[in-house]
């Protein structure tokens, strides 16, 4: 019998899409519930069944909007949100010499240390001091490629609040107002410290939450803060020489039994956004068991990674040739996503941080049967 051909090599332009500029969304809807839902399912016939084939194939797609989302979750299913708060991470000033700086925080080290992009005319030097905007300094402590090392002159998350401004993506083209101040965060949002929103949950409000546990959905959480490295494109064809920047995460004990309480009961684990999927993914063991506590993770799924603990995934549009492209892209198959944000573009969805959002099911996932020692 011949050997199986081996996998092809994917390239980065294997993640990219055509997307209308005009799709691109630069405000929140009205209502955090009156976004769409598109519904990714694979290996479903047309009598509802689940195909036993490990997914593949053409998926099907639902138009749908949030506020279905309980009609679509079984009771039992787990949703597992991101709970961190976005924080006013964007700063300005001067260097000593007087040139302008853009300080972008990419993490808090420390109550007075943090990480971070620095934007100015000539990079400063190790040892150099800027000036900040409402009258805070800090000292340039290290240089790592795009990313520098400050010490403040006082504490950094009493400054980001004092002096700082809300952190909109790039593609959103207004400076932050009280809109975005609300809107760019979860209803949810409790440990401050990312400086992207996870955006997955922005969707959600209380009424939804209160038809969900009608349902019989539960909920956990877990705590990643989304670092300013998000916003770097991967630049190299092939991505597997990409490298992803750190960020801290933390799992506590209830979300981990609510977890083996799900598995338990044979329900599905529902990722609230790539930031709770990557959260739980860099947690598990090899045999699927999750660590408490809190760690470090650059973990980059990308097509071929052995998922050990998601079984869904709610998650919004992300931009074309993306680390997030990859990371759909290994939950549910490139050709599923390709159909996907084809059928998305063409139905006029609205896309990134402020848009729509995506439901997806790979039929393999469903009851663990692939995953060892787990209940089947």
């Amino acid at each position: 019998m011949p050997a199986p051909a081996p996998a092809p090599t994917l390239r980065l332009s294997d993640f990219d899409y055509a997307l209308p500029p005009e799709l691109i969304a630069q405000h929140p809807p009205a209502v955090r519930t009156a976004s769409r839902l598109l519904r990714v399912r694979l290996g479903v016939d047309e009598a509802e069944g689940v195909d036993e084939a490990e997914g593949g194939g053409t998926p099907r797609l639902d138009d749908l909007g949030i506020a279905d989302l309980p009609t679509l979750l079984q009771p039992g299913d787990l949703l597992v949100l991101n709970d961190t708060r976005v924080v006013r991470a964007r700063l300005f000033g001067h260097k000593a010499s007087g040139g302008r700086i853009e300080l972008l925080v990419e993490r808090i080290d420390g109550e007075r240390e943090a990480v971070a992009m620095v934007r100015a005319s000539k990079p400063p030097q190790p040892g150099g001091r800027l000036e900040l905007d409402g009258g805070a300094s800090a000292t340039v402590r290290s240089r790592d490629g795009a990313f520098y090392g400050l010490v403040f002159d006082e504490p950094v998350l009493g400054l980001l609040e004092r002096a700082g401004s809300l952190p909109l993506p790039p593609y959103i083209g207004h400076a932050p107002d009280a809109e975005d101040e609300d809107r760019y965060q979860t209803v949810y949002a409790k440990h401050p410290g990312a400086v992207a929103a996870p955006t997955a949950g922005l969707h959600f409000d209380d009424t939804l939450f209160a038809a969900l546990e009608a349902r019989g959905v539960a909920r956990a959480f877990v705590t990643l803060h989304v670092g300013a490295g998000t916003f770097l494109p991967v630049r190299d064809d092939d991505p597997a020489r990409h490298v992803m920047h750190s960020e801290r995460y933390h799992v506590p004990e209830a979300t981990v039994a609510a977890i083996d309480a799900a598995r338990a009961r044979g329900a599905r684990v529902v990722a609230v956004g790539t930031t709770s999927m990557r959260t739980l993914e860099s947690a598990a063991g090899p045999d699927g068991h999750i660590a408490t506590g809190w760690g470090e993770t650059a973990l980059f799924i990308r097509p071929g990674f052995a998922f050990r603990v998601v079984d869904a995934l709610l998650t919004n549009f992300h931009l074309p040739k993306s680390t997030l492209m990859m990371l759909v892209s290994a939950f549910a198959g490139t050709d599923a996503i390709r159909a996907a944000y084809a059928h998305a573009v063409a139905r006029r969805y609205r896309f990134f941080s402020y848009g729509d959002a995506m439901l997806l099911e790979p039929a393999h996932f469903a009851t663990h049967r692939d995953r060892p020692g787990q209940p089947r």
